[in-house]
């Protein structure tokens, strides 16, 4: 339960940058913005939140693996907004600049995301590491 309301709370998060940026000032359409904070999502909790965040070190270690994982979501963002943009939307938009753009206020965004997910759902898996 814990990681869908992490998912819930990183898809409002991107989704509300991306329908800003994408939407707002790109004319991208509402639907394809949703279908890429959706993809996202999930491409970036798995790799940048599971993969990097949670298994890179001890709890102590938090603003290392913070700053790590930030930098890799942004790395993410951007290229998963570029390539399932330039799919979805084609030629007609340069997608690369809003793409770079939105990244950046992604990883902001993560940064704090990070921070939730060590004290609300990573919270017991550490516990019992720094015990062990």
């Amino acid at each position: 339960m814990k990681h869908l309301i992490a998912l819930a709370i990183k898809f409002v998060m991107i989704a509300a940058v991306l329908l800003i940026m994408l939407t707002g000032f790109f004319g991208v359409s509402f639907a394809d913005t949703l279908l890429i904070s959706l993809a996202l999502t999930l491409i970036a909790y798995a790799m940048g939140d599971l993969l990097i965040f949670r298994s890179g070190g001890a709890r102590s270690e938090q603003a290392t693996r913070n700053s790590i994982a930030t930098i890799a979501d942004v790395a993410v963002a951007i290229l998963v907004i570029w390539l399932v943009g330039e799919a979805l939307v084609g030629s007609s938009t340069d997608i690369i600049t809003p793409a770079i753009i939105s990244g950046l206020f992604i990883g902001g965004g993560e940064w704090f995301f990070h921070q939730y997910l060590d004290s609300r759902v990573f919270r017991d898996r550490t516990r019992t590491r720094s015990a062990a």
